[in-house]
């Protein structure tokens, strides 16, 4: 039997009712057992553990080994960091992968460029087997209240993303390359994901670091290379990812990029290590949880963190 993972944002009811509606849809078809449902599946709001959060990782990574295909669901410019790490992960495993998107704006480098993509990233489009889109209303209906009328509209839609994904998983969606392990004896490369948004001396600071223990780097071109495809740009941070024997991430600011997710999602399924800077944002608590710094899936995807060069340089010699 085929098991399908639904990834979606978890934080809000209305987030979890999707999830679980796109779940029925595929359990009607495939059978219950066919299907593994975040939050619900690990029992989240019941579970009792010393470390909590750290269970909750270990519970998702072992379905994501076991996984055929994975259903993503994401919505907006601001994408969920814990659903695009499961998606570097599956990537990285090869598994097909096929995202939800109702969001009725697209994406481009810049304001007078003839491209647009669903996603703000172009490695997201790289790595996806297929996009379905609903980003339109459903016909009027005949309600009188208005917002009645108004939400039908918009579950007319929901139901319409939920026929096509399981019509898609139905056409068994082909398997992409699996990411090989990384190479002990190989080429000592290491792959650097600096911030999309910019900002100080960061990553050059990092890449003279790493070239002092020996290492050559490839710094993702996605954001850095004005003029260049980033079609193109996304294959080749990914190819390079593939050869790399570790990778660096800038996760600093409130929230971890897309980008960043996906490569400490890619890293986790391969056992590349991943290291990334203290983050420096708030923390989270939720009720029987240890404390977060992050999303569980980037906080223990990730080897470790660094506050300085320093520390980074340890990590690299242990």
């Amino acid at each position: 039997m085929a098991l399908y993972y639904v990834a979606h944002r978890l934080f809000a009811a209305h987030d979890r009712a999707l999830g679980a509606y796109i779940a029925h849809h595929l359990a009607r078809r495939f059978g219950p057992d066919a299907v593994f449902l975040p939050f619900c599946d690990t029992d989240e709001e019941t579970l009792d553990h010393p470390c909590k959060g750290r269970r909750l990782f270990e519970l998702d990574s072992e379905r994501l080994d076991l996984i055929d295909a994975m259903v993503a669901i994401l919505h907006g410019p601001s994408l969920d960091d814990g659903v695009c790490m499961e998606i570097g992960y599956a990537a990285g495993r090869g598994v097909p992968i096929l995202v939800v998107i109702t969001d009725f704006q697209v994406y481009g480098p810049t304001a007078d460029t003839a491209l647009r993509m669903p996603f703000p990233d172009p490695l997201l489009q790289h790595l996806v087997n297929r996009v379905i889109s609903v980003p339109q209303l459903g016909p009027p209906g005949g309600e009188n209240d208005r917002f009645q009328r108004f939400l039908a509209q918009n579950l007319h839609a929901v139901t319409q993303a939920a026929i096509e994904v399981v019509d898609a998983l139905a056409g068994s969606p082909t398997p992409g390359p699996a990411m090989p392990p990384p190479s002990i004896n190989g080429r000592r490369l290491a792959y650097l994901e600096p911030s999309p948004y910019g900002g100080d001396d960061w990553t050059a600071r990092v890449t003279d670091a790493l070239r002092a223990h020996g290492f050559a780097t490839h710094q993702a071109g996605r954001f850095t290379n004005a003029a260049a495809d980033p079609t193109l740009t996304a294959i080749a941070d990914w190819t390079a990812l593939a050869h790399a024997s570790l990778a660096v991430v800038d996760i600093r600011g409130p929230e971890t990029p897309p980008g960043a997710a996906l490569v400490i999602g890619a890293c986790a399924a391969t056992g590349r290590p991943v290291y990334a800077p203290e983050p420096g944002s708030w923390w989270t608590f939720a009720h029987g949880r240890e404390p977060n710094y992050r999303n569980l899936m980037i906080q223990y995807g990730l080897t470790g963190t660094f506050s300085d060069l320093d520390g980074l340089a340890k990590r690299l010699e242990a």
